[in-house]
């Protein structure tokens, strides 16, 4: 029996729907993801902490749940809202359904809804502080929740998704073997350069995909002084995606300044923005965010566009870069920043994610510029 739910926004504006997954309530900034596929990497993508993904393609849920499309062990984000959830999943790989899988993990999700009414309103009026309830359908009370949350400028959710304790990464891109109903990881020709990836809250297909590049990912939390990196030796630093607001977490930008001029360092998401932080610039809040795998992206040399995918609600502002860092890349759906480098030293990043293969291997080519770089240092 479908059970009743209600959003309500900071603004006023309220959807009634019916909910699926987890009874309770969910509290967050609302955004919406334009992909028409990978429910599954967004679920459990980190950089969702703190926010309620709307999904503007209608039907969601219909290829079920498999453990291969996973970008972490479990749901970040606090809520999940969709048009409508497949009544059956058909898929191969499916080892359950989405309601299950957010009904295990304790994530409330809302369907029924117009959710191209919810988006055109997000796209009006900014992203916002909302609520979901199964509990009550009071709306007058939940909204005035909404307008009481936080918001994510100044706050620091990167403590909330990095890693305890150190790990290495040992597995490739997975490969389907041949006359069976099975993916496994891609066994590796061999690894060479050894890598100390920053958790912001990284996904694990970067992880994938620097391994397949040749190479060895030391992964270490978020707060690790620049002293500690450096004393492993390493070839190359490469700095994740993340939650929220660059500016809330001075102690990495500290520690990727100190590691400036050191050691090639390469950047995605948070850690493209960190990193040019930590090289001096500053960043402000999008209105409403780029989530979705069909952001168009040029690159300033060469004027090709790459088709990407993206998840931030932050940009760099590009009047307040220092000469000696380029901007090499261009979102060009509102002119933001998409990519820099430093002119004289072996450090680059991307605000887009070249590991969710949109298009789908325009952007492979920076995992092996990377290794260009260590390479060139060694």
């Amino acid at each position: 029996m479908s059970r009743p739910a209600l959003l309500a926004l900071a603004d006023g504006r309220t959807f009634h729907g019916r909910a699926f997954g987890a009874d309770g309530e969910a509290e967050g900034e609302v955004v919406f993801n334009t992909s028409m596929s990978g429910y599954q990497e967004v679920i459990t993508d980190p950089s969702y902490c703190g926010q309620m993904v709307v999904m503007t393609y209608p039907l969601i849920g219909n290829y079920g749940i498999n453990p291969e499309d996973f970008e972490s062990a479990r749901p970040f984000l606090t809520g999940f809202i969709i048009k409508e959830l497949s009544g059956i999943p058909s898929n191969w790989r499916s080892r359950g359904t989405l309601d299950e899988f957010l009904s295990q993990h304790g994530v409330v999700g809302l369907q029924g809804i117009d959710t191209r009414a919810l988006t055109h309103h997000i796209r009006d009026k900014g992203a916002q502080q909302a609520v979901i309830s199964t509990r009550t359908l009071d709306a007058k009370a939940l909204v005035e929740r909404a307008r009481k949350l936080p918001g994510l400028e100044g706050r620091d959710l990167v403590r909330e998704v990095t890693c305890a304790v150190p790990y290495d990464w040992e597995d490739g891109e997975w490969e389907l073997l041949a006359g069976e109903t099975r993916v496994r990881p891609r066994p590796l020709a061999g690894k060479y350069y050894r890598v100390t990836a920053y958790d912001f809250g990284i996904k694990q297909n970067i992880l994938r995909k620097l391994a397949q590049a040749g190479c060895s990912v030391r992964v270490v939390p978020a707060s690790t002084p620049a002293e500690d990196v450096l004393a492993e030796r390493p070839d190359g630093v490469f700095l994740s995606n993340g939650p929220g607001d660059p500016a809330a977490v001075p102690y990495a930008i500290e520690n990727v300044r100190r590691l400036i001029g050191t050691v090639p360092v390469f950047g995605i998401c948070l850690g493209h923005q960190i990193l040019t932080l930590a090289l001096g610039a500053g960043s402000f809040k999008l209105r409403f965010g780029h989530h979705g795998g069909n952001q168009p992206v040029m690159d300033l040399a060469s004027h090709k566009v790459e088709i990407t995918s993206q998840n931030h609600g932050f940009a760099i502002d590009r009047g307040s870069m220092k000469e000696n860092v380029e901007v090499t890349s261009i979102n060009l759906n509102d002119e933001t920043v998409e990519g820099v480098r430093h002119r004289t030293l072996p450090v680059f990043s991307v605000q887009y994610h070249p590991e969710a293969s949109p298009g789908p291997h325009d952007s492979d080519h920076l995992f092996h510029q990377f290794v260009r770089l260590m390479e060139a240092t060694r």
